[in-house]
């Protein structure tokens, strides 16, 4: 856990130091970074550890619950930006974006081990591949193509933008109906690392991006927990765990890593989709660092007594 903390800290300062050093190359190779992962580390990252999910039926009722949990989530993310901060469609989708996309990986991975026990890891596995993967793929794609600057005009190239700049759709899709034996031990761990390793590219991004929003007068480092950012944060770290728990409650007993991911800080696919479509560059590297931030505060004292 404290290799995963400092390779956040390191990752960030080098953004920012890369950034205010070499100007906006740092955030043009940072941006070529990002998109190299949403073409060519996140489909077979998809495809292998779904594939290899195995969904018992009380897995399946927590799954299901933890989309009903999402869409109110969303909405109630939607409202928030939309109605009570009347912010622009770019930073709407940046906030339904980061409610929607949890670290589930990075964090949530490493978290679950040290809080609830490495028998605990299948769970965090299934929760990842059924509930985050799909948010990501179908939820937050089809944010970034309805409200992002960059995913053209129109129904119709907003519905081209979601396909041809969503690769692990498809790749979900294939593993859906892929026998096991295409997703062998080998290749699945070796997807987990490929994700994993894809942790100080992530953080780099949200420092470079931060440092140029700075450059521009946009913003300062660290960036202001501004109206913003802190309802992303709150919808992500608060709202979301306590909806779960809420709509479980009366049905099952949810299992404890389901909330514990549940409550994980903004994911750094939030800055590939925002890339990717155009949404706003300063809200989502904002709720990225200040999600994680506040989760490392609270959680890892918790899984160093655990």
């Amino acid at each position: 856990m404290a290799a995963i903390v400092a390779t956040i800290l390191v990752a960030t300062v080098v953004g920012v130091w890369a950034e205010e050093r070499y100007g906006g190359r740092a955030g043009i190779a940072a941006r070529r970074g990002l998109i190299f992962v949403l073409y060519f580390v996140l489909p077979p990252v998809t495809f292998f550890n779904l594939a290899r999910a195995d969904i018992d039926v009380n897995a399946g009722a927590g799954v299901a619950l933890a989309y009903v949990a999402l869409g109110a989530v969303t909405l109630t993310a939607w409202f928030v930006a939309a109605r009570v901060l009347r912010l622009k469609r770019p930073a709407i989708g940046s906030v339904l974006c980061c409610a929607l996309i949890a670290n589930t990986g990075y964090l949530g991975y490493p978290l679950v081990a040290a809080l609830l026990g490495f028998d605990a890891l299948s769970e965090a596995v299934v929760y990842d591949v059924l509930v985050s993967a799909p948010a990501v793929l179908l939820g937050a794609f089809s944010v970034g193509a309805a409200f992002g600057e960059a995913a053209g005009e129109g129904v119709r190239e907003r519905t081209a933008a979601f396909f041809t700049r969503n690769p692990p759709l498809y790749a979900a899709i294939l593993a859906v109906i892929a026998p096991d034996s295409l997703a062998p031990d080998v290749l699945v761990d070796a997807s987990r690392i490929a994700i994993v390793a894809v942790l100080p590219l992530g953080f780099f991004a949200v420092g470079a991006a931060l440092a140029e929003q700075a450059e521009e007068g946009a913003i300062a480092v660290p960036p202001p927990l501004d109206a913003p950012v802190a309802a992303a944060v709150a919808i992500r770290l608060v709202v979301a765990p306590v909806l779960l728990y809420l709509i479980a409650l009366p049905l099952i007993e949810l299992p404890d890593t389901y909330l514990l991911l549940a409550a994980m800080p903004c994911g750094i696919n939030t800055m590939i989709v925002t890339h990717a479509y155009g949404l706003d560059l300063r809200i989502s590297a904002g709720a990225v660092a200040w999600s994680t931030a506040i989760a490392v505060v609270a959680l890892v004292p918790l899984s160093l007594a655990a």
